[in-house]
């Protein structure tokens, strides 16, 4: 015992020589000190307007997605997925890692019970026997032990961001992959009805052919449109089919049909209380644009939680070139004392302290904590590109929402004209006042318009998910 007391005497006295600010700032608590760009989002009109009292992203995703039919296909995507379910394996993972380092701080208990037998010469035969048990105790002084279990714990920390993006994902292209069946269903829907009536278009031409009043050519020109349209209908079936796979796929389930609301009657679509478009409401859009609300996005918090990594590795680093400090017990009971064997046996005591302070490592020392320096330096130079990205998307998806927007109104007008101008152009072709060109563009222009403001609602209904993805909704 008046060993183990010299050695703390020599350690207290390495602590001293040390100095106080070297032990503080080897326990010191890791603080982010990347500098980030105030104005993450650029100068858009509409963003700098913002309004900084809500965010988007602070709807969790039932409330996002109200579809009921929706909110069910997530909820299986969520339960059934295996990349979700790998997140969350390696989120065990990470906790069984942090209790192994919090379990550092005890003592380690050994029993390791040994005999013996031996024969000299004409000597009978000697039998001794050992059961020691071996207690071991790491005394933390210089923090080793806190900043790997702080390191853990930042690693914890990751995985369960990682899992949180994974599940944001997953809400993302499973919403994505549902409206896009919806908006094919639109599409087959438009084309079918086209079809019926190009048909009664091609039925008026070939009579009008038949009577002397129209060419063939003509009936030619309006069979090949017509039979276009048929080919497409097939190509949206296809598609159909392809997207309701990927869903299964998502689901983890083999190929089969995928339930799923009409077009429009989504709340994304359309909201309770009004007729507009929720994708295409301008307050709706404008929620939550502020820069600091990027702090709810994975990628940044895990980009943070990599600096704080990296930051213990660094603290442990510097740990390694002080003395570590060990004491070690022992208690058991053995027959062997010395070189000679007593019966019955006796009970046997030790106490070991021991200090190791590293004189030359073969440059092991200094090359570990200059690469952990260099990491951290590397992570904190991520940490900012990852904030100037993420605003770059959230400008990205605010533009494509505004277009969008702006493009529906003019998509719903130039339907309705192209549909009076088809209308009557239709009626005099009938009465032998127009010809089947006119009628044919009229065709055309009507069903390319119905299907483009389809398509662009789905680019509305895109830009908001994103949205909602780049300011960190999905988490929840």
């Amino acid at each position: 015992m008046k060993n183990v007391s010299k050695l703390m005497v020599i350690a207290a006295v390495s602590i001293t020589l040390t100095g106080c600010s070297m032990f503080k700032e080897l326990h010191q608590k890791y603080e982010s000190q990347a500098e980030v760009p105030a104005d993450a989002f650029g100068t858009s009109q509409d963003i700098r307007e913002a309004p900084t009292d809500g965010s988007l992203a602070e709807l969790s995703w039932r409330e996002f997605f109200t579809d009921p039919v929706l909110q069910q296909l997530i909820e299986r995507v969520l339960a059934n997925n295996t990349d979700l379910n790998s997140a969350r394996i390696a989120v065990e993972k990470s906790e069984a890692s942090l209790k192994a380092a919090k379990m550092a701080y005890l003592p380690s208990l050994y029993f390791s019970p040994q005999g013996t037998l031996s024969k000299f010469d004409d000597y009978p035969l000697s039998k001794s026997y050992n059961l020691p048990l071996q207690l071991q105790l790491d005394v933390d002084v210089f923090g080793s032990i806190t900043s790997k279990k702080r390191a853990s714990e930042a690693v914890l920390m990751q995985s369960r961001i990682r899992e949180e993006a994974v599940r944001a994902n997953l809400i993302s292209t499973t919403a994505h992959q549902y409206y896009m069946l919806e908006l094919l269903d639109r599409q087959l829907d438009i084309l079918t009805k086209t079809d019926s009536l190009w048909n009664a278009s091609l039925e008026t031409q070939k009579t009008l052919w038949e009577n002397g009043k129209s060419y063939s050519t003509a009936v030619n020109q309006m069979e090949s449109s017509y039979l276009n349209v048929k080919t497409q209908i097939l190509d949206i079936r296809r598609n159909i089919r392809a997207t309701e796979n990927a869903i299964c796929r998502l689901l983890a389930e083999t190929p089969h049909h995928i339930e799923r609301s009409m077009w429009g009657s989504s709340a994304l679509e359309k909201r309770p209380e009004a007729t507009a478009q929720r994708m295409f409401d301008t307050k709706f859009l404008k929620l939550g644009v502020p820069a600091t609300l990027l702090e709810l996005r994975p990628d940044l918090r895990l980009a943070n939680h990599a600096m704080e990594e990296a930051f213990y590795n660094t603290q442990a680093a510097r740990a390694a070139f002080f003395p570590s400090i060990t004491l070690t017990g022992n208690g058991g009971w053995t027959n062997s004392a010395g070189g000679q064997t007593v019966d019955p046996g006796k009970l046997l005591l030790s106490a070991v302290a021991q200090l190791t302070q590293p004189i030359f490592a073969r440059g092991k020392l200094k090359a570990n904590l200059k690469i952990n320096q260099l990491t951290q330096e590397d992570l904190q130079r991520k940490y900012v590109q990852t904030v100037i990205d993420a605003g770059n998307q959230v400008n990205e998806a605010m533009a494509d929402c505004q277009v969008a927007r702006d493009k529906h109104a003019y998509y719903q007008r130039q339907v309705q004209v192209l549909y009076d101008a088809y209308a009557g152009t239709h009626e005099l072709m009938d009465n032998g006042k127009a010809n089947y060109l006119e009628v044919l563009t009229a065709q055309e222009s009507l069903l390319n318009a119905q299907l483009s403001e389809a398509s662009n609602m789905y680019k509305g209904a895109q830009a908001v998910i994103a949205l909602y993805i780049a300011l960190g909704g999905g988490t929840k």
